[in-house]
């Protein structure tokens, strides 16, 4: 490799959840949903609310004060501004941004484990107000925060993007590639809330460079990737990343995750400390059956993770906050963590 190659010199994930974007005072509004929820996964099997508040012994009930919502709440805002600051410290050229859509851009038409984005430049689109209505209780507080507040074109790296096709497709990845969103859940061809995340509330609006959308089929039967393809993919990404030929610094960011609708420490746990330690195994082993709902995500962050390994990153975790909003134990397990180059 000559010297005008990218590289992969920073990665970041965060979780995107809707109570990051709620105020704490309100965490509960997500409630409803939960209780009404009758297939709540959690290691392995699905459960009631019910049966899963009794399965967990009501454990977390002095979890549910509105102070402790407060605390971590701040916890939470306070990382994500860490990871502004760490972005824009990070003197990148481009953002690859590796999330999971909800059907709300890709449906059951058509549903691929991965997906590039390789147009030049991608739209996000504000929300109305009869979209915000349509939503579950809870939701649009934190959804309007993923999106501006005008139409607002968002400028893409289509030569990296084409390229990174390219090569992990010569890497034995026959992955999906797209050069206009479909109308989607919304009719607007816009790029969703888990890349509206990163935009919007971590970097306030303010996106400073161009940016690669890829999307990983987490959640939808029957065909997301394993923990171990996941893992491949993002070898495989790093590797493009490095062959394409402009002498450029390059970022990569997992966004979703970690567990829920029902956290599960040690779960959440087990992926920190595999990143922390450079392991693949422990991730790679990860099963389909735990891997579902919003614990699906966790496939982002190994993508994103697995380049940054690839690339002999170190990672530091910024904040891993468990935040309970029943006394069933459901909510989301927010991580937070960046991966940089160390020195020797």
């Amino acid at each position: 490799m000559g010297e005008d190659m990218a590289s992969l010199t920073m990665a970041f994930a965060t979780s995107h959840a809707p109570q990051l974007g709620t105020p704490p005072e309100n965490w509960d509004a997500r409630a409803v949903a939960d209780k009404k929820n009758e297939r709540l996964a959690f290691r392995g099997q699905t459960y009631s609310f019910g049966e899963l508040k009794s399965l967990r012994d009501a454990a977390f009930a002095d979890e549910l004060e509105v102070e402790t919502f407060r605390e971590k709440h701040a916890r939470c805002r306070s990382a994500i501004d860490e990871l502004e600051e760490f972005v824009r410290s990070s003197d990148v050229d481009v953002l690859v941004i590796v999330s999971s859509d909800h059907k709300e851009t890709f449906n059951d038409e058509h549903l691929a484990p991965f997906v590039v984005y390789w147009g030049d430049t991608v739209q996000h689109e504000p929300l109305t107000q009869e979209d915000l209505d349509s939503m579950a209780p809870g939701l649009s507080v934190a959804e309007a925060k993923n999106v501006p507040d005008v139409s607002t074109t968002r400028q893409c790296h289509s030569d990296l993007a084409l390229h990174l096709i390219e090569s992990v497709q010569a890497q034995g990845f026959d992955i999906a590639a797209s050069q206009q969103l479909p109308a989607g859940k919304f009719g607007d061809h816009a790029i969703p809330h888990g890349w509206g995340f990163i935009m919007q509330q971590v970097l306030k609006g303010d996106v400073p460079v161009p940016i690669v959308p890829i999307f990983v089929n987490t959640f939808w039967h029957p065909n997301p990737p394993t923990a171990a393809r996941s893992y491949d993919f993002g070898t495989a990404l790093e590797a493009a990343i490095k062959s394409f030929p402009e002498d450029i610094r390059v970022g990569i960011v997992g966004s979703g995750g970690l567990s829920h609708f029902v956290v599960d420490e040690e779960l959440d746990r087990t992926v920190l400390d595999a990143f922390i330690a450079g392991e693949p195994q422990p991730l790679r082993a990860l099963e389909n059956d735990v891997l579902v709902a919003g614990s699906s995500e966790i496939r982002n962050w190994i993508v994103a993770g697995a380049a940054a390994n690839a690339a002999a990153l170190g990672a530091e975790v910024v904040d891993y906050v468990p935040a309970y909003r029943t006394d069933a134990g459901t909510g989301c397990g927010m991580g937070f963590m960046t991966w940089k180059a160390t020195t020797q």
